[in-house]
């Protein structure tokens, strides 16, 4: 089964752009809104609205609330998301194209 964001969550993800180095994804979402479980290679994560939102990895779950252009380094790794705020979502995502980058389960939020 693809963990791939854009086929586990195709309302949510689209790509905008992709190479041989980079894909960068579309990511938006309302209040309430709630996502499947899904993984990112090593990413930079830009902001284009604030928003709260519960990140969860198995047992571990984390709030964020972030505000708009906030960028962020994020590594490899497997989530779930719930916008547990009152504003939608709008994030940009550029995942790095590495051999061997495998989500670290677990692993949730900046390093």
């Amino acid at each position: 089964m693809s963990l791939d964001p854009t086929v586990t969550n195709v309302d949510h993800y689209r790509v905008i752009f992709e190479n041989d180095q980079v894909r960068v994804l579309d990511y938006t979402d309302a209040p309430g809104d709630e996502t499947t479980p899904h993984e990112h290679p090593d990413s930079v994560m830009y902001t284009l609205s604030s928003f709260k939102r519960r990140l969860m990895s198995g047992d571990f779950q984390m709030d964020v609330d972030l505000d708009a252009d906030t960028v962020l380094w994020l590594p490899a790794q497997q989530h779930h998301a719930k916008n547990i705020g009152e504003t939608p979502t709008h994030v940009i995502f550029v995942e790095l194209k590495q051999a061997g980058a495998a989500p670290a389960p677990g692993v949730l939020g900046p390093q």
